[in-house]
């Protein structure tokens, strides 16, 4: 795999581990659901 592909490959791929994530959360904000994040973040902010 030539270096522009891997490039081109990696940014599509961050791309949508972002919009899938976001989308996570967007969708328990709309359902008014407690974010769980794993880290206990979210429930730190309670």
């Amino acid at each position: 795999m030539t270096p522009m592909k891997a490039a081109i490959l990696s940014f599509v791929m961050l791309s949508g581990i972002l919009i899938w994530g976001a989308g996570i959360y967007s969708a328990d904000a709309s359902t008014k659901h407690a974010v769980v994040d794993g880290y206990g973040v979210g429930a730190a902010i309670r």
